[in-house]
């Protein structure tokens, strides 16, 4: 099934530093418990949109953050 891109770099940028600050408080010890499983579970999907530049989310309003 083929999708449009609907992210834009900017977009893309943000969900991917956003992952790495959820990594990173994982590691240092800062989150843990169910706060870490529900941080870590929407930091792989902000990593997997980011990396394939389409969000499920914004299909349904039509929605789009890249330049046209």
């Amino acid at each position: 099934m083929k999708f449009n891109k609907n992210m834009g770099t900017v977009d893309r940028i943000i969900r991917l530093v956003i992952a790495a600050v959820i990594a990173i408080l994982y590691f240092t010890g800062t989150i843990s418990g169910v706060v870490a499983a529900v941080l870590g579970l929407l930091a792989v999907i902000f990593i997997v949109t980011g990396f394939i530049s389409v969000c499920p989310l914004y299909m349904p309003f039509g929605l789009s953050t890249r330049k046209q």
